[in-house]
């Protein structure tokens, strides 16, 4: 088997989730999400303290790393404890750093932990290959950007703190905090610390309702539906209240997007598969299409697309542009 064959079957066979770590010489901690890189390094350590409660944490940065550092703080203390030494960001790693642990791998310390965190990319590549072809463990922490994933996430924290949350109560936080990961961890970690029972779309809506990005989709559903009193009711409340009309036009436009997707389907173009929709996305759009045509559809888009426009730079008053462009969707809809 040619070298970069068995690199890549070395690294198929030792990778493994961010939330499964192993105990070893050396561990490769790799990926761009922090939240999870510092999860995964959180795991390693709880298992070097169950082996060894008094083991000594070292802590080393790839930017600065100069020579022999790394063999000075994975040396045994004078009083023989353990030790766990850290690398972050090796991505950004000194020359003098990947020649360190290329040559520590090839004979690591038994009695100590060296943890190598890189946040992606290339630099340091005979490193990472090094640790690889050693047989050393690799959690990913791969960045979690598909909604799927976002819902998978939160679902695992409700059941790693033991707490059921309905579907819904998912979703709506997911809609509420999805573009920061570790912002969603918090969110979940508050809302089991402050409430009792079954968490519902009602608690979190109480707690996070007011967060631009479920501000926004409130806005569009109301919208789509065709109620133009309540969608710019909510629309002047959110702005009134801090909003910025681009991520409120940004929302408009996604759920306007994922009508068309659909309809695409319908018209039997593509499959939802090819489309990367969830299937909850297309059911709540095909209840939706029952009420709109192909032209009410082309004109909210068209409208939308104009307000993206001037809510970028392109016109003088972004609130007149958002709320022309909500009145537009809600009276394209077929009644």
């Amino acid at each position: 088997m040619p070298p970069t064959s068995r690199r890549r079957a070395a690294a198929a066979s030792n990778a493994r989730s961010w939330d499964d770590p192993q105990l070893a010489p050396v561990v490769l901690v790799r990926g761009p999400e922090q939240l999870l890189t510092e999860r995964a390094v959180d795991g390693v350590l709880d298992l070097a303290r169950a082996a060894q409660p008094e083991v000594e944490k070292v802590e080393l940065e790839g930017a600065t790393y100069a020579v022999g550092q790394l063999t000075v703080a994975a040396s045994p203390s004078l009083f023989g404890e353990a030790k766990m030494v850290v690398v972050r960001g090796a991505e950004a790693c000194t020359d003098d750093l990947v020649a360190d642990v290329v040559a520590y791998v090839a004979a690591p310390d038994p009695d100590s932990t060296v943890v190598v965190v890189h946040g992606g990319g290339t630099r340091g590549k005979r490193m990472l290959d090094a640790i690889t072809a050693s047989g050393a463990p690799e959690l990913r922490c791969e960045a979690i950007t598909k909604d799927a994933d976002k819902v998978a996430f939160v679902t695992g924290e409700f059941k790693q703190a033991r707490r059921r949350a309905d579907a819904a109560a998912v979703r709506a936080l997911v809609d509420a905090l999805g573009n920061d990961l570790r912002e969603l961890a918090s969110a979940c970690a508050q809302l089991v610390a402050d409430t009792t029972g079954t968490i519902g779309e009602a608690t979190v809506d109480r707690y996070y309702g007011g967060r631009v990005e479920a501000t926004g989709f409130k806005v569009a559903d109301a919208a789509v539906a065709g109620d133009a009193g309540a969608a710019v009711a909510l629309l002047r409340h959110a702005l009134a209240t801090g909003a910025d009309p681009v991520p409120v036009v940004a929302a408009l436009a996604l759920r306007l997007r994922t009508l068309a997707r659909v309809a695409a389907i319908r018209g039997g173009s593509t499959t939802a598969r090819e489309l990367g929709l969830q299937d909850w996305q297309v059911r709540n759009a095909n209840k939706d299409l029952a009420r709109w045509t192909p032209e009410g559809l082309a004109a909210a888009i068209t409208a939308v697309a104009r307000a993206d426009a001037e809510v970028k730079g392109g016109g003088r008053d972004p609130v007149f542009a958002v709320e022309r462009a909500v009145l537009t969707i809600a009276r394209s809809r077929r009644g």
